[in-house]
């Protein structure tokens, strides 16, 4: 179980704060920091059945310099390995499958 994970983000700690009440045995991946591979996020992107438009964060200023309104999904992929903050978050990562936890809550749905 992996926890893709903001500290700034509200909605981040949150889901955090739901693991660490249920005891869940997880780890931490502070993704600004040990940013993820291609292929990672091709992966994570599979396990949660999006295209990188839908995993985006529209309202984040590089994706407004960027264009990436009118890019395509590769362009748009390409971009969150380039600027990470242009990834949704919190992701939790169990087994093959993922969430988004927007709101907090959902990372029930993978350890329930």
């Amino acid at each position: 179980m992996i926890l893709l994970h903001n500290p700034r983000c509200s909605k981040s700690r949150q889901a955090l704060a739901i693991l660490e009440e249920r005891g869940c045995d997880f780890q931490i991946r502070l993704y600004l920091e040990e940013p993820l591979s291609k292929v990672e996020l091709q992966e994570i992107l599979g396990y949660l059945g999006m295209e990188p438009s839908e995993l985006a964060r529209k309202g984040e200023p590089a994706f407004k310099e960027g264009n990436l309104k009118a890019a395509c999904e590769d362009q748009i992929l390409e971009a969150m390995l380039v600027e990470p903050k242009l990834i949704e978050r919190p992701i939790l990562v169990v087994d093959g499958k993922a969430v988004v936890g927007r709101p907090p809550e959902t990372v029930l749905e993978l350890i329930s």
